[in-house]
């Protein structure tokens, strides 16, 4: 199994740095115990309760891409703090990646209270997904019913008429676009998510989404 090793510490003092390389050499040796492969180790010294981390970003992107397939750190307090802990647990669930860590000699075993928030979280995310999808479909009856015609925007229209049109994510599509990512960023993480889409595809299905919700929000 290939895996990431995530170290952190929360101040840049010269006696962090021991901190750091304590952790590096353990984790190491944990890879060791269960026969992992290390792609990357990945250092910072960073405040848990920071969402927005340098190597978070490169972490995520690794998993992302399919080019790591588990987490090691130290504990659950070296990814995270607070909710930015919880929303990197809950992230990472949804990659389908395990966590092992030295304090369990293996993978991580989350605290009732964590786990419980993490399924609401994802009860929540859930509803917000099927209200979305709700809006969606009826945002595109509505467009039809005034004359909006979906097969125009296809740029593969003078294909065979049974061709499939590729399912993918609108919401997250929406999602990612709204949080500054690029058409070709976005179809980079979709591809490591598992969707064969190419850029191209992205933009046309988030100009679709823009249609549906300005009909939408006419009525």
């Amino acid at each position: 199994m290939n895996v990431v090793i995530y170290c952190r510490v929360s101040t840049d003092k010269k006696t962090q740095e021991t901190s750091l390389a304590r952790q590096k050499e353990e984790l190491y040796q944990l890879a060791g115990r269960h026969h992992f492969h290390v792609v990357s180790i990945i250092q910072e010294q960073e405040s848990g309760y920071q969402v927005e981390r340098e190597g978070i970003f490169q972490m995520l992107e690794l998993f992302e891409s399919g080019h790591a397939d588990a987490l090691l750190i130290q504990d659950e307090t070296r990814l995270g703090r607070g909710n930015t802990k919880i929303a990197l647990f809950h992230q990472l669930a949804k990659l389908n990646i395990p966590i092992y860590t030295l304090a369990n000699d293996g993978e991580i075993e989350i605290s009732e209270s964590d786990s419980m928030v993490l399924q609401i979280v994802g009860i929540v995310e859930e509803y917000q997904r099927k209200i979305h999808n709700a809006k969606i479909k009826r945002g595109m009856k509505k467009a039809v019913k005034n004359g909006y015609n979906p097969s125009k925007n296809l740029s593969n229209k003078h294909m065979a008429s049974g061709r499939e049109r590729k399912e993918v994510p609108i919401e997250e599509i929406v999602r990612l676009r709204n949080n500054g990512l690029t058409f070709a960023e976005i179809s980079r993480t979709l591809n490591g998510l598992g969707y064969d889409i190419s850029k191209a595809t992205v933009h046309r299905r988030y100009k679709e989404s823009q249609i549906i919700d300005s009909n939408t929000s006419k009525r």
